[in-house]
């Protein structure tokens, strides 16, 4: 969790990221029910959401974000101001 609250301060995402958190669930991000969240998916969740970012959210490096990983990064995220 550390390592992801690093990685999100020192890449930044804009407030405008922030202000989408709240509407975000893991089953609204997850489209195709892979039960798995894409770069792609959750990019389109939260459009300003990079790469970089993504990857430190990726923690066993599978390519996808699992519940675990995507519930540990929208609790990293700062609320929405």
């Amino acid at each position: 969790m550390k390592k992801i609250l690093l990685t999100l301060a020192a890449i930044g995402l804009t407030s405008s990221a922030f202000a989408q958190t709240a509407a975000v669930t893991f089953e609204s991000a997850d489209t195709d029910t892979s039960a798995t969240v894409t770069l792609a998916e959750a990019q389109a969740a939260w459009p300003d959401l990079t790469k970089d970012a993504f990857d430190a959210a990726d923690t066993n490096k599978d390519g996808a974000l699992d519940k675990t990983e995507f519930d540990a990064y929208v609790a990293a995220l700062p609320a929405a101001q």
